[in-house]
């Protein structure tokens, strides 16, 4: 019985061919991306803009009554309401800021979110509650940059390995990748709007991860086609090792996407935009991998003697030493 093969052996694909336009696509991509962040700004959840968030489906109608809701939350005094669809057009998240005084006296947030509740049950019999969240704006701020500094620290500290592990100029190939692969998850959050919590940012650290890992494998690779082929040209040696490393790359993220795309639609709502997060990422992860790690190499000026000792004085006089020693 023959084993079915996603990527045909003696697979010659001529991925550096492409390396320019990808390039300039992948650069107008996180550029775009950034100014969808400070133009349409992120979705940001509870947790990092603090406040009273309630979740409610309206089980009997096709469209939750947002129009209504506004006029019946903002009339109980708490300020404007931020209300969105969450997930199903008859499911919407209520967002409000605490009350002045929640952070020393909790009972002023729990009688909050218990008027809220009340409210809607009364005004609409088949509103459901999915859910009550509080967080204070001061925790609200350390949690913000508490993600922030894991955010930085994780792609600082893959930086390092990968110089230590290779050389300088993977761990700047690395980087790359990593600036890219987030850039583009981040900007689809900015373009779609959906929320920003804290469960975004523990899929983005899971992208940096499936990015690293992606990237050391192509990576090693072609260190190991770099001391075996010394004179071929470095375009077609990075072109050989991406095919080499393409049925385990394409593999890997077959079976990551079927397990994703089966949480984003079979899955609680509550994941819906972790496992989105996760899809796009290990595309872009894919995709880095091969166009902008290696070529980042060729930029960097990377051949096949970079790596090779240099031969100091003291070393040839052994070597010569050893030579007249022989018989």
């Amino acid at each position: 019985m023959r084993l079915i093969k996603l990527v045909p052996d003696h697979t010659n694909i001529h991925f550096l061919k492409w390396q320019w336009p990808t390039t300039i696509v992948s650069t107008i991509l996180m550029i775009a991306s950034w100014v969808l962040v400070f133009t349409n700004g992120l979705n940001l959840g509870v947790d990092f803009v603090g406040g009273q968030m309630v979740r409610v489906t309206f089980t009997q109608s096709a469209t939750a009554p947002v129009a209504a809701l506004r006029g019946e939350i903002g009339s109980l005094g708490y300020g404007e309401p931020i209300i969105q669809t969450f997930g199903a057009p008859n499911a919407v998240s209520i967002r409000l800021r605490l009350p002045e005084g929640s952070e020393h006296n909790p009972a002023v947030a729990e009688a909050m979110s218990k008027k809220i509740t009340t409210t809607l049950k009364q005004d609409h019999a088949d509103a459901r509650i999915d859910g009550v969240d509080s967080v204070s704006g001061k925790v609200s701020k350390e949690l913000g940059w508490t993600a922030f500094k894991a955010l930085g620290f994780a792609a600082i500290a893959i930086s390092i390995y990968i110089w230590f592990r290779f050389e300088w100029q993977f761990g700047v190939g690395a980087l790359a990748s990593l600036v890219h692969d987030v850039s583009l998850t981040v900007g689809m959050f900015a373009l779609t709007q959906m929320e920003f919590d804290l469960t975004i940012v523990a899929a983005i650290l899971t992208i940096i991860g499936y990015s690293l890992n992606d990237t050391i494998v192509v990576y090693d690779r072609i260190r190991e086609n770099l001391k075996k082929y010394r004179k071929m040209d470095v375009p077609e040696l990075l072109d050989l090792s991406v095919n080499e490393t393409l049925a385990r790359t394409v593999m890997t993220s077959a079976t990551m996407l079927i397990t994703l795309i089966s949480l984003m639609v079979l899955g609680p709502k509550v994941i819906f935009g972790f496992a989105a997060a996760l899809i796009l990422g290990i595309f872009v992860c894919t995709y880095s991998s091969v166009y902008m790690a290696a070529p980042m190499l060729i930029w960097l000026k990377v051949t096949s003697g970079s790596f090779v000792p240099t031969e100091t004085a003291q070393d040839r006089q052994e070597r010569l030493a050893k030579e007249r020693a022989r018989p």
